[in-house]
């Protein structure tokens, strides 16, 4: 039998599945944090694993595609948490986070050598992957306060 979770607000049913999402994102998007955090400190360890031409272009990214990345990286670790906690924010912040990832992968990818520099078929499938997951829970995040789940 399955055990009813209901919202304080609307005596809405809260999916069992939100707390495995959510945690699983908060998870996910902490390693994008984690990798954020290297980069811009420029941890030698870390950054050892580039190549010089990777490092060059990472250091030259423009200031406007670094906070997009950030937005991108922290507003997917936010929209996560905010879902956890069953917060309408959640949508629009994991849509944000999606929207900045957009820009930043456009920028890198199209408008400058990034192809080049890591375009790399398993680079350009982890990249693939990253976009979908943002995706989905941008998308899942939407349908819970659609349907009432989130407050």
């Amino acid at each position: 039998m399955e055990k009813q979770i209901l919202n304080n607000q609307d005596n809405v049913k809260t999916p069992w599945h939100l707390y495995i999402v959510a945690v699983v994102g908060v998870l996910w998007n902490s390693g994008g944090g984690f990798d954020y955090y290297m980069t811009q400190t420029k941890s030698a360890d870390y950054m050892a694993q580039f190549t010089p031409a990777q490092l060059e272009f990472f250091y030259a990214m423009p200031t406007f595609i670094v906070c997009c990345w950030a937005i991108a990286v922290w507003g997917g670790v936010l929209g996560c948490l905010l879902l956890l906690l069953q917060k309408k924010w959640a949508a629009p912040v994991l849509l944000l986070s999606w929207i900045c990832m957009t820009i930043t992968a456009v920028r890198n990818y199209v408008f400058s050598n990034g192809m080049e520099v890591i375009g790399d078929p398993i680079s350009l499938a982890f990249t693939a992957t990253i976009f979908i997951i943002a995706g989905l829970l941008a998308w899942y995040a939407h349908s819970l306060n659609k349907a009432g789940v989130l407050s």
